[in-house]
């Protein structure tokens, strides 16, 4: 029976919101362990909560307005001159035109993988990038699957959700060490730090810290995954040709080339797994794209 996307799609949303508050929550319960070690829960009158709060604002602030530039840097991405690369701005502008989105800047890495990503903070100020071996070795069609397919993640703000989740990881990880490096200092208040309630609290604590990183991780992970089956029902709609992306994605997946200049903070963002031939423990957990079989076979029940 094809599965149906836009059914799909629906659902989807609904657990990235659940996701996404089972981020803060993580966060509140950190900040709330990291308080109570340090022997209280203000400073100055200021509580822990409003500083973490403070700093997550300016920590996601700066990746906001900087995550284009940073992502298409550590990615050795280049712009791409529309006199050099005429058919790649043709495909994207055609397919702005059909979704009714502003042209966003284009970039391209020299490096014969197929693989392309999208980036930005919003679509008026977003990044489309391909590989040079997706201008070489897929045809008009299965390019503009692919660039709708990023084109579909703009349109959908899911570079925002994205650069938000990476933004989260960050501060939950760097929160669940600084929680590591002071359970073993901790002064606490002098009534509790004899109590059974602070051994168990600081034991908590530190399986939690232990524990958040994965945590976390699997969070982001499993929203990048759901918003791939979202682009590629958006790619299906701008093309009216769902088979273009399939077979885009069957080329990709018989490519065994990884990414050189891919890693595993920006491997999310690709429109297939960059990093290839990798073996991961619990693998299909730690995946950062659904299996491209079910993709496929997706977009086949929509022809």
């Amino acid at each position: 029976m094809p599965m149906d996307f836009y059914k799909q799609i629906s659902d989807n949303k609904r657990m990235t919101y659940f996701l996404f508050l089972a981020f803060f929550v993580l966060i509140g319960v950190l900040a709330f362990l990291f308080s109570y070690l340090l022997g209280g829960f203000n400073i100055y009158g200021l509580s822990y909560f409003m500083i973490f709060g403070f700093l997550t604002i300016i920590f996601a602030l700066v990746s906001y307005y900087t995550c284009d530039s940073i992502v298409t840097f550590v990615s050795g991405a280049k712009e791409a001159p529309q006199e050099q690369f005429k058919q790649l701005h043709n495909i994207i502008e055609e397919m702005c035109i059909a979704g009714g989105i502003k042209k966003p800047r284009v970039f391209v890495i020299d490096d014969t993988a197929i693989n392309a990503f999208a980036t930005g903070r919003d679509p008026e100020h977003s990044v489309v990038c391909v590989t040079t071996g997706s201008l070489t070795r897929l045809s008009r069609d299965e390019l503009q699957g692919v660039i709708a397919h990023e084109l579909s993640h703009i349109k959908n703000y899911d570079i925002r959700t994205m650069t938000i989740a990476t933004v989260l990881v960050g501060v939950a990880v760097l929160l669940s060490d600084l929680i590591l490096r002071f359970a073993f200092y901790s002064k606490g208040s002098s009534d509790s730090k004899d109590s059974k309630f602070f051994i168990i609290l600081l034991v908590v604590a530190i399986i939690l810290a232990a524990l958040t990183p994965i945590i976390a991780e699997l969070i982001k992970l499993s929203v990048s995954r759901k918003r791939e089956f979202m682009a590629d029902a958006g790619s299906a709609e701008l093309t009216r040709n769902p088979l273009g992306l399939a077979s885009a994605l069957e080329k990709i997946n018989k490519d065994k080339e990884p990414l050189e200049a891919a890693n595993k903070a920006t491997a999310h963002l690709y429109i297939a797994d960059p990093l290839k031939g990798q073996k991961l423990f619990m693998a299909s957990w730690f995946s950062t794209h659904p299996p491209i079989e079910e993709r496929i076979s997706a977009l086949k029940g929509m022809k």
